[in-house]
């Protein structure tokens, strides 16, 4: 049976906001104090628009918020071994305390040895085996900026995780599976019964169907539509994708991996696109290079 509501809109956007002030009222009292001025380095390799976009609005953020940033600029053409002597340069200059690599990376460098060679106390994109095994293992860590967005949004929307199956479409190392843990662990948000589901699932809709929440992850364009949510479902969208639209003055729109105006109808809550989980990435990449510069996991 279809319901139609007015499901609750999880702001991303709002909530971002409302955490770059936090952040910044915490830098505020650090510099009083005489503290550290909490520093994120980004390397950036190529000149690939969306990663430009990407860079441009983190270091943006961390200016809004006092942190000092650096922006490393390298070529396209750069050796794997030229780009990992940079790295170990931010590793050992005392004064960066986070680092991030953006994604992608030219074909001819290894992302695994990129990843490897940051130092996981820097490591504020919560990438490294160390902090993905501390996350599994649901010790103190750097979890990775969109799953920790998505988790906080959880938190402060109280939306109830406690005994609800998730169902959780995906399983990227960057998204899918850090959430699947992340929600099944013995913590709030948390206490799911979780099912990981993919590509290859069979009876995906069914699946879908039985959903109290929903996150989707799949990196397809409009993949759930409303036949793959239960009426009072939290539907939590992670895709993101450009579509032109001529009525546009940017001759594009985005979308998310969920058809908003089909599911939105049947849903308790959930994220839209833009505006939704997107705005938290930045949030919470700061907030661990807060921790970092305050040296909260590894003292």
């Amino acid at each position: 049976m279809e319901t139609t509501n007015n499901p609750q809109i999880i702001d991303g956007k709002k909530t971002s906001a409302t955490i770059k002030e936090e952040i910044a009222a915490e830098v505020v009292k650090i510099k009083a104090a005489g503290g550290k001025t909490p520093h994120l380095a980004a390397v950036l390799v190529g000149d690939d628009g969306a990663s430009q976009t990407y860079v441009g609005a983190k270091v943006k953020a961390c200016e809004q918020i006092g942190f000092t940033s650096t922006l490393v600029k390298l070529d396209a053409d750069i050796s794997e071994e030229g780009l990992l002597e940079e790295i170990e340069k931010l590793n050992s200059n005392a004064d960066v305390d986070g680092m991030i690599v953006q994604l992608p990376l030219p074909k001819h460098i290894s992302v695994q040895k990129v990843t490897e060679k940051i130092r996981p106390e820097k490591d504020v994109d919560g990438f490294t085996p160390a902090n993905v095994g501390r996350m599994a293992l649901n010790w103190p860590t750097y979890v990775s900026a969109t799953p920790n967005g998505i988790m906080e949004l959880i938190k402060r929307y109280n939306i109830e995780t406690s005994g609800k199956h998730c169902v959780v479409i995906g399983r990227s190392h960057i998204v899918g599976s850090p959430m699947s843990i992340l929600m099944g662990r013995n913590d709030n948000p948390g206490n799911c019964t979780v099912t990981l589901t993919h590509s290859r699932t069979k009876n995906l809709p069914e699946i879908a169907r039985t959903a109290d929440i929903l996150i989707v992850a799949i990196g397809k364009a409009e993949f759930v539509t409303k036949d793959m949510v239960k009426p009072g479902a939290v539907v939590i969208d992670v895709g993101i994708h450009r579509v032109p639209d001529a009525s546009k003055k940017s001759g594009f729109r985005l979308i998310g991996d969920v058809k908003f105006d089909e599911v939105a109808p049947l849903a308790s809550a959930i994220t839209p696109v833009p505006g939704g989980v997107g705005p938290m990435t930045i949030a919470s990449l700061l907030y661990n290079t807060l921790m970092a510069s305050q040296r909260k996991i590894y003292s």
